[in-house]
């Protein structure tokens, strides 16, 4: 997201929440898939769709749970050509009041919590983040490293660093 409205946004007004789980499926559109592509650093996202529950709790917070799925395409770290690679995942989230954070924080099997600012919650947003923590961090051809792009031993190859003359006067001293 950059500096506007979100490239995935689903709001959700709070007034929309009853007793019972508010249950919404989301997917993304063409045009969403492109510019979140651009915010998430992909070659394309090719899919991405999510189940969301909203439940009111006991606590005053609101419980978010989501399952999601994407299919995407990364550009590999080492040939920078393209990776395909797919994604389902879990995740759950707390609302609450600002400043509530302290009072709900427990154990760490705890949902992270969200500060509620306004009367909505956008669902497709909090969706859209988790992918982002989701996704590889370093994709790879399979089977490619840096040592074979290169073509063999790449530390037989490795020029002296800058420290290369520390590591000899500390061999030199250890004798």
């Amino acid at each position: 997201m950059t500096g506007g409205a979100p490239e995935f946004s689903r709001p959700v007004s709070l007034t929309r929440l009853g007793k019972e789980p508010l249950c919404q499926e989301i997917a993304a559109n063409a045009e969403e898939r492109v510019a979140l592509a651009r915010r998430l650093d992909l070659v394309s996202l090719d899919r991405l769709s999510a189940t969301v529950d909203l439940a009111p709790q006991r606590d005053r917070t609101i419980l978010l749970t989501a399952s999601f799925a994407a299919e995407f395409v990364q550009s590999c770290v080492v040939t920078l050509d393209p990776v395909g690679g797919a994604i389902a995942e879990n995740f759950s989230l707390r609302y609450g009041p600002p400043g509530w954070e302290s009072e709900i924080a427990g154990d760490e099997d705890e949902p992270a919590f969200e500060p509620l600012s306004g009367t909505t919650i956008d669902i497709g947003e909090a969706v859209a983040q988790e992918l982002a923590l989701a996704l590889p961090p370093f994709p790879r051809v399979p089977g490619t490293s840096v040592e074979t792009e290169l073509g063999g031993d790449a530390e037989a190859r490795r020029e002296p660093g800058p420290f290369a003359g520390l590591v000899r006067l500390v061999g030199r001293g250890a004798k």
